[in-house]
């Protein structure tokens, strides 16, 4: 994890005319005169890396374009990068960045102009109503011309809803839930309940090390244009909101602040501050970094996930068919905030540096170009032929070594050595969504939706977990409930930060995850929401109503053009 043409080859099986077309697309770029070697310097915004790409994806490129990656990450490095390189007129050779600074970029003339020349790249075509739509958004582009990539696209639709788990809802390790006896769940409270007693029941791994329900990290705060901390700003869609810069949209299509206690960031924020009292939030939570939380995750000592991807550093065929397997676990009064099929993009885009010239530049497309190919996108999504998946006499792809993310398993020198999670792809952003359908297999790139995988997951845990709930995927259990707001895809262009606000943005912001951490750790009610108010004072001193009201007007623009796709 688009065009009429797509739309036909999403039919297509393996070996029809247009599966054949895409493969031969797939094998057209990458072709050239690729004697001399270059680096390029990527700067990325989804990077959690920085340095040069190694391990099997380096030889990817290396062997196929004659390049290195050198990864530039603002999430590394700090944001103080993004201006640093801007001011030095040269952000990066390719670029990936967030919708609102792509544009800064093009107006600031960081971006090159790519229009006469895309043209003749058949993999980026396949997706021309996609990037035409998001450079029309341009503000003074007038003349159509193209400067950007979305990233994330699909070739489904803007109101399509295709993936079987949606990005966040609580997801419980089915045999610990099926030890308590599948306890009804109708609320957060009850929530807390059944995972005060999995600890209790369980209070380390296998290994012996502890193990908590919830262990937290706070390396994503303040991020993808939401004020909060991460581990909650996406706990709101667990009640149907979503966050907007520093206000919520509420399900009614209503914006509110988002330091009000009508929204669900106070409720999901008092919900882990009820946890930690408990005595089951990590105590390292408030310090530790991303990488120790996921090591925590593929080693078994938490037991509750919210994002539907964290199952891909536990979840294996063998938990699935043992039923250790993480699985969504209702909770009666929720409903569920989900943004449908990215096809016009997540937000983020790829671009060029405008100092890029030459042969340089040609390589960059060339990569480009490859990277939206199916070749590309099933080393982005899958792996590698032979180590990750097999192909069988149907064309079909079955799954191996599923555990090579996770436990970091060691590639065969053929494929460049190490460790598979060490020489993962490092751009760590796509360009086509993995629910899109392969055109070489007829199948999306998703492995789960793989019928050889399907077949393979049946488990007898999934057979209960069907019984249980009467649906045969989690989506299926919201869609028959009618608890999944599906909110439509769109491309818009939204104003940037004038400086006064963009002062206050960043005030608010710091302000706002510094006192959420503290009311985790709050000692009582009293005191949580003594801080709360002390908080929101502090903010309004610091001009917040001023940015809510920015806010609001911003977002008003992109829940109008949503609403328009509803009418």
């Amino acid at each position: 994890m688009l065009s009429a043409a797509m739309a036909a080859v999403m039919v297509a099986g393996c070996g029809s005319p247009a599966a054949t077309k895409a493969t031969t697309a797939a094998t057209a770029a990458g072709t050239g005169n690729y004697d001399e070697p270059m680096t390029f310097d990527f700067y990325d915004v989804a990077a959690n890396y920085q340095g040069t790409q190694a391990g099997w994806f380096a030889k990817v490129v290396k062997d196929k374009f004659n390049i290195e990656l050198n990864m530039i990450s603002p999430q590394v490095a700090g944001n103080g990068i993004y201006q640093t390189r801007c001011s030095t007129g040269n952000l990066g050779d390719i670029v990936l960045l967030e919708r609102t600074d792509f544009t800064d970029c093009v107006k600031a003339g960081l971006i090159k102009d790519i229009t006469d020349d895309i043209k003749n790249y058949p993999n980026l075509m396949t997706y021309q109503d996609q990037i035409t739509v998001l450079n029309k958004a341009l503000p003074e582009n007038k003349d159509g011309k193209i400067y950007g990539i979305p990233c994330q696209m699909t070739n489904t639709s803007p109101t399509a809803y295709s993936q079987d788990v949606i990005k966040s809802s609580p997801l419980l390790r089915w045999d610990l839930y099926s030890e308590l006896g599948c306890p009804d769940i109708k609320n957060t409270d009850d929530l807390l309940d059944v995972l005060e007693k999995m600890m209790k029941a369980h209070p380390t791994n296998k290994a012996g090390d502890p193990a908590y329900p919830l262990s937290l990290w706070s390396d994503w705060d303040g991020g993808d244009g939401m004020l909060g901390i991460a581990n909650v700003t996406q706990l709101t869609t667990w009640y149907g909101e979503i966050i907007k810069g520093s206000n919520i949209l509420k399900p009614d299509n209503t914006f509110i602040p988002v330091n009000s206690k009508d929204g669900a960031y106070y409720k999901m924020l008092h919900f882990l501050n009820d946890a930690n009292r408990r005595g089951i939030v990590d105590p390292d939570s408030g310090t530790q970094d991303w990488n120790t939380a996921c090591d925590k995750m593929k080693t078994g000592r938490v037991y509750l996930m919210w994002y539907n991807w964290q199952v891909g550093f536990w979840n294996t065929q063998d938990r699935l068919k043992d039923g250790t397997a993480f699985i969504y676990t209702p909770v009666k009064d929720q409903i569920y905030y989900a943004d449908a099929d990215t096809y016009y993009g997540s937000g983020r885009v790829f671009a060029v540096g405008s100092q890029v010239d030459g042969a340089k530049y040609k390589r960059i497309m060339d990569f480009l170009d490859w990277y939206a190919s199916p070749e590309g996108l099933t080393y982005q999504h899958i792996g590698l032929k032979g180590f990750n998946y097999t192909v069988g006499s149907d064309g079909k792809y079955t799954y191996i070594n599923d555990n090579a993310l996770m436990d970091n398993v060691t590639v065969p020198d053929e494929f460049g050595g190490g460790g598979f999670n060490d020489g993962n792809n490092a751009i760590n952003q796509w360009m086509l969504d993995a629910i899109s359908t392969d055109p070489d297999t007829g199948e999306p790139y998703n492995k789960d939706y793989w019928s050889t995988y399907k077949a393979a997951t049946m488990t007898q845990m999934k057979k209960d977990w069907a019984a249980k709930f009467g649906a045969a995927e989690p989506v299926d259990y919201m869609k028959k409930n009618n608890i999944l707001l599906i909110s439509p895809n769109v491309s818009v262009s939204l104003p940037s930060d004038p400086a006064d606000i963009s002062i206050i943005r960043n005030q608010c912001s710091d302000l706002f995850s510094d006192y959420s951490w503290r009311m985790i750790y709050a000692k009582d009610d009293a005191e949580f929401d003594s801080l709360w108010s002390e908080m929101c004072t502090q903010m309004d001193g610091m001009g917040f109503q001023e940015l809510s009201k920015f806010d609001k007007e911003k977002y008003q623009i992109e829940l109008d053009a949503k609403l328009a796709v509803k009418q």
